[in-house]
Parts: structure tokens; sequence; C-alpha cells
């Protein structure tokens, strides 16, 4: 059985699996949002970062790259998912719709935010850069995380104006 993954944040740059290909496609009804407190990867307890999640939101869309898993790696790379997306239990794994460019629509392995979850929060974007440019977790620098994305999306021909605005405010607030 092909297996899919939607990414729309680190897994775009890092995706730690084998991709057979991938394909830049829609998920509809979710916004990528700087919406979980990182506890983790790119902060700490004591200085939560902040990571991107898909907030479910009628109406919105969220344009992103399904990546389709090397066959005959589907467990371990479900399990590899698994433990580096649900470390805190803020992500949910759902199975979820995904628009292809080339019309055709899959199912992918998607990982979406827990609203009731204690993470969850909702930030201006001014709030969310003064964030991002001072928090460190074990997985390095948030502006590290915010960088590395917002470039990507770029090189994909994805635009969000809401992080390339983040990235050049964090920019100028590390300057």
């Amino acid at each position: 059985m092909t297996m899919w993954v939607f990414g729309y944040g680190s897994l775009l740059w890092n995706p730690g699996f084998e991709v057979d290909e991938q394909q830049v496609g829609v998920m509809h009804d979710y916004a990528r949002s700087f919406c979980m407190r990182s506890i983790h990867h790119r902060g700490t307890s004591e200085h939560p970062g902040l990571v991107l999640a898909l907030d479910e939101m009628q109406g919105a869309r969220c344009e992103g790259v399904a990546l389709r898993v090397k066959a005959g790696t589907e467990a371990e790379t479900l399990a590899y998912l698994r433990e580096r997306e649900l470390i805190s239990s803020a992500y949910l794994e759902k199975n979820l719709a995904v628009h292809l460019k080339n019309g055709e629509v899959i199912e992918a392995v998607t990982y979406v935010i827990d609203p009731n979850h204690v993470q969850y929060c909702h930030l201006d974007l001014e709030a969310q850069a003064q964030v991002i440019s001072r928090a460190i977790g074990d997985r390095g620098p948030n502006t590290d995380y915010l960088h590395n994305t917002a470039s990507h999306l770029v090189e994909l021909g994805i635009e969000d104006e809401d992080l390339n605005w983040l990235s050049q405010r964090v920019k100028t607030l590390c300057s």
C-alpha cells in the first residue's frame, strides 16, 4: 500500500525518511500557523519556542508537499514519525485528503494541532517574532526552523505571506 505524508513545516526540508516522490498539494480546512509552543525541539519548558502546526479552520487552505514514502519502509517510517512528531502529544495523527497539483486526490498521514492541548496558542505575528527570535531547543535555534521553512516554501513556489513577514521581522530583531 502506498503511504503519503503531508509536509508543511520541517518535513519540507528535513523529512528524516526515504521519499520516492514529492508533489506540491493543498489541504483544505487547515491553516499553517505557529500555534504550538515548542518545549523540546525549538524551546524549553522554561522558555518555549514556537513550531508550525496545522490548525483546523473552516475555509482555510494550506499548501505543502505530499511525500510518497519509499515502498517497503512504511512501518519503519510511521514509527519514526510517531517518535518525532508525537513527542508531547500536542499533535494528532490523521489521514487527510491532499489535492495534488496534477488533480489527483491522495490520503496522507498528517500531524495537526490538538486545540485542547496546553501547548496550543494563538499569538499575533509580532508576538510570534519575539518568541522565535529568542528561543533555542535541543534541535537548535527557533530562528533556524523559521528561516529553513520559509526558504523552502519559496523554493517550492509556495506563497506564505505570514512566514515571509515573520522571517524578515526575526532577521531584523536578531541583527
